[in-house]
């Protein structure tokens, strides 16, 4: 499973046989969350509400980038890494 990002203690990672729709998982701590990549929403699980606003806030930013990571890892399996939220 493909780390994609890291910062401040928030893992971004993709499965390379995950299902549609395009999305990627979170880790922080004790939480999981499946976070969609066109609708920006919570597909599955919970982050604490600040947590998950920085989350968005990283997606908006590299919305693009994480499209072509989902295209990639699938049919590939590589990936690039994305830059963290500073």
């Amino acid at each position: 499973m493909p780390e994609l990002s890291h910062f401040l203690g928030i893992s971004i990672l993709m499965y390379f046989d995950d299902h549609n729709p395009p999305h990627f998982h979170v880790r922080y701590n004790d939480y999981r969350a499946l976070v969609s990549i066109n609708e920006l929403k919570v597909l599955e699980g919970h982050l604490p509400a600040r947590i998950l606003g920085l989350v968005i806030e990283w997606a908006e930013l590299h919305k693009d980038k994480l499209m072509q990571d989902w295209d990639m890892v699938k049919t590939t399996g590589k990936y690039f890494k994305i830059e963290p939220l500073v």
